[in-house]
C-alpha cells in the first residue's frame, strides 16, 4: 500500500495513524477530519473544558514530536462525502479527493438530537463545549435531558460553577440498564448529595419559551437546555460504497469491513454485532484493525476490555467488563452507601465485572482476571 486514508481525526483515527508507523508503514497516510482544529482528547470537553480550568491546547492528542515523527498530511475542515472502492479513492466536501489503497474509518459520530429540542446546546465537539461553556454565565439555571455519562458529567460541571441543575432522565434510574438497579442508585444519590435535582421517570415534549416542556404538560424552567441523548454513527457518506452498515460501520470480529482493504474503528465501527462509545475502545481498537489492514485479512481479533470511566460530582466511577442484568452483584469493599466501595458481578462461580467508586486500587486489583489481550 503506497497510501493509506484515515477518514475522521479521532482518538481512534490518531491511534490508528501511531498504529500504522509503529507497525513499520511507511508510505503516505492522509488524515481526513470534518472540524478544523487539529486533533483532540474529548472526555475533559464535559469536565475540566467546560469549567474553565482546562485549556483547548491541553487537550491535543498530538504534540510537535508527533507530527513529525508520524508525517500526515493532513485534511482538516473538509467531510469525506463517498467512498469509491473500485476507484480506490475518497471524495471530500471542498470537491477534491484523496487516492488511498487502504482505508481506516473513524469518522465516530454526532450527537443525538430531539424532537421539538432545536436549539438546545449538545456536547460532542469542542465547538459544542465552546458555546455551552459561554453561556453558563452566573445565575443561569440549567435543565439536562439525559442521565447518562454525558448528561451526569455535565451536571457536575455546572454545579461546581454554582448553578442550579435539574437533571431529566426517562428511566426510573440513572444508567439503569448498564448498571443495574443498585448502582444505578448510588449514581442517583451522587445528583442529590450535590443539589442537582435529579427527576426520574419523567418524558419530555419540547422546548418552551421559559424552559423545558414535560410530556403530563408541566413545564421546567431553564435558562440553558443540554441534550445528552446518545450518538448517530456518522456512516451517511458510505452510502454505494457496498459496506454494510446501520448503527455503525459493520465488521467482523477483527473490524474487517467486507472489503479487506477498509478497517472501521472507534464509536462508529459495529463489530461482530456490537459497537461501544467509550475512550478505552477507541483506543484499544487500532493495533488489530491496522493489523489486519497490513496484512490484508483477518489475522487478529479484538476482545474489548469494557473499561469505563466517569468522574461525577466528587466520585470517579470505574466500569469493567460485560455484566448481564442476571448476574450477582456483591460488594467487596463498602456498601453503596459509602462514599468509596468496589463491587463485582459474577456469573456461575466467575468474575464477570467490575465496579468501584473512589477506589482505584482495589479495582485495578479486581479487574486482573478479566483482562485477557485485544490481540488474539
Amino acid at each position: 500500500m503506497k497510501r493509506i486514508a484515515v477518514v475522521g481525526a479521532s482518538l481512534a483515527g490518531v491511534r490508528a495513524a501511531q498504529e500504522l508507523r509503529a507497525q513499520g508503514y511507511d508510505g503516505g497516510i492522509v488524515l481526513i477530519g470534518a472540524e478544523a482544529h487539529l486533533p483532540y482528547d474529548r472526555p475533559p470537553l464535559s469536565k475540566g473544558f467546560l469549567a474553565g480550568t482546562a485549556s483547548a491546547a491541553s487537550l491535543e492528542l498530538l504534540d510537535a514530536g508527533d507530527l513529525a515523527s508520524l508525517a500526515l498530511d493532513f485534511r482538516l475542515g473538509v467531510r469525506a462525502t463517498a467512498l469509491e472502492p473500485a476507484a480506490r479513492r475518497v471524495l471530500l466536501s471542498d470537491g477534491g479527493s484523496v487516492h488511498a489503497d487502504g482505508v481506516v474509518i473513524a469518522t465516530g459520530g454526532r450527537a443525538r438530537t430531539l424532537p421539538g429540542f432545536e436549539g438546545a446546546f449538545v456536547l460532542r465537539t469542542l465547538d459544542d463545549a465552546l458555546a455551552l461553556r459561554a453561556a453558563l454565565v452566573p445565575g443561569v439555571r440549567v435543565a439536562i435531558v439525559g442521565a447518562g455519562f454525558i448528561g451526569a458529567e455535565v451536571a457536575s460541571t455546572c454545579r461546581s460553577l454554582g448553578l442550579d441543575v435539574v437533571v431529566l432522565e426517562a428511566l426510573d434510574a440513572p444508567l439503569a440498564p448498564v448498571l443495574g438497579p443498585t448502582l444505578a442508585a448510588v449514581c442517583a444519590r451522587l445528583h442529590h448529595e450535590n443539589g442537582t435535582d435529579l427527576r426520574c421517570g419523567v418524558r419530555v415534549s419540547g422546548l418552551s419559551p421559559a424552559g423545558v416542556s414535560l410530556s403530563d404538560g408541566s413545564s421546567v424552567p431553564a435558562d440553558v437546555v443540554v441534550t445528552g441523548v446518545g450518538m448517530t454513527p456518522a456512516t451517511e457518506w458510505l452510502a454505494g460504497s457496498g459496506l454494510k452498515v446501520g448503527d455503525g460501520v459493520h465488521t467482523d470480529a477483527g473490524l474487517v469491513t467486507s472489503l479487506p482493504n477498509v478497517v472501521a474503528v472507534g464509536d462508529v465501527a459495529r463489530y461482530a454485532g456490537r459497537r461501544h462509545e467509550h475512550w478505552t475502545n477507541a483506543s484499544e481498537q487500532a493495533p488489530v484493525a491496522v493489523a489486519n489492514l497490513l496484512a490484508g485479512h483477518t489475522a487478529r481479533t479484538y476482545t474489548p476490555s469494557g473499561y469505563v470511566w466517569s468522574d461525577q460530582y466528587s466520585g470517579t466511577l470505574q466500569l469493567a467488563g460485560h455484566p448481564r442484568p442476571d448476574d450477582t452483584l456483591s460488594f467487596v469493599d463498602g456498601d453503596p452507601a459509602s462514599s468509596s466501595f468496589a463491587a463485582v458481578w459474577q456469573r456461575d462461580g466467575e468474575t464477570v465485572g467490575v465496579f468501584a467508586l473512589n477506589n482505584a486500587k482495589l479495582f485495578n486489583r479486581l479487574r486482573r482476571p478479566l483482562r485477557r489481550p485485544a490481540v488474539v
